[in-house]
């Protein structure tokens, strides 16, 4: 018998497969089975780079025109900021400064005590406010896009799970006039509260509460539609009008997403926009938020 010679048709094979095994690496080129190059940050997700398909030519006027929009990779937290998240921040100092400077004039929920358990979602900030959470954990809001992105997914899905309308067991909305979803109707609605985060299945992306629950601002002020927004909600990574800075001369409503407890499964679809006065007054309205961070 002949034994086994190790030829140099060998030694080229092995050194391709150990380049190939080292060069995302060593090179920095993206492999596709660890989004963000492997990083990990407890508490949020990775959403790949990559095109994802945002907008819609079929529903509401300022969801058009759909198209492709290119993202880099992100962070973005797997649950709405929390009553108990928030509560962190209030005690430390933080979280109130919109109180002081004028640009709101009430923090927290205006319904009472069954909106603040620990694990709901926190609500009834103002877009200041929600900034402010985020910078104090060391993060920021998530652009629309990313939001929409992370809600739909790279092909456009109407909701975090598909194309399947949203119900009572997908979603915390407003189902047969039982707002977030509770075992019977009750008056005054207001009884009738948001549920734990996470109490659904999560999404794409393992989000959870992307349908549903509450509100949640982002960072892009709001413009009527992507075709008038122009430039600024096009190419690579876009941020919206004026880039999302503080001051957008001609613009005063920013942008949220994701539906709540208080609507039906229309207003939980992706691509759904409302547009709102960051100071969250003179009218009041219960908005919650999560925040999003960079790759790099």
């Amino acid at each position: 018998m002949n034994s086994y010679s190790f030829r140099p048709i060998h030694f080229i094979i092995l050194f391709l497969s150990i380049i190939f095994l080292i060069a995302p690496h060593v090179l920095g080129s993206p492999d596709p089975s660890k989004p963000c190059y492997g990083k990990k940050i407890k508490g949020m997700q990775c959403i790949p780079e990559g095109y994802f398909v945002r907008g819609s030519n079929t529903h509401d006027p300022d969801e058009a025109p759909e198209q492709k929009i290119y993202l880099s990779d992100f962070f973005i937290d797997l649950y709405e900021v929390t009553n108990e998240d928030f509560s962190k921040c209030i005690e430390e100092g933080s979280c109130k400064d919109c109180l002081y400077n004028g640009t709101c004039d009430y923090i927290g929920p205006a319904y009472g005590d069954l909106y603040l358990k620990p694990k709901q979602p926190v609500l009834g900030v103002s877009w200041y406010t929600a900034k402010e959470y985020c910078e104090w954990v060391g993060k920021r809001l998530p652009t629309e896009a990313e939001w929409e992105k992370a809600a739909r997914g790279p092909k456009g899905n109407l909701f975090p799970w598909g194309n399947k309308p949203a119900n009572c067991k997908l979603a915390v909305i407003e189902e047969d006039e039982r707002k977030g979803c509770v075992y019977k109707k009750i008056n005054p609605p207001n009884l009738m509260p948001t549920a734990p985060v996470g109490s659904r299945p999560a999404g794409v992306y393992g989000l959870f509460d992307m349908a549903g629950n509450s509100w949640e601002w982002v960072q892009d002020w709001y413009s009527e539609n992507y075709k008038v927004c122009g430039e600024a909600c096009n190419g690579k990574d876009p941020k919206g009008p004026c880039e999302g800075e503080d001051n957008c001369p001609g613009f005063d409503k920013k942008t949220l997403k994701g539906g709540s407890w208080w609507w039906p499964s229309s207003y939980a679809r992706g691509s759904k926009r409302r547009a709102h006065v960051p100071q969250n007054f003179p009218e009041y309205h219960h908005f919650g938020f999560r925040c999003a961070k960079d790759a790099g």
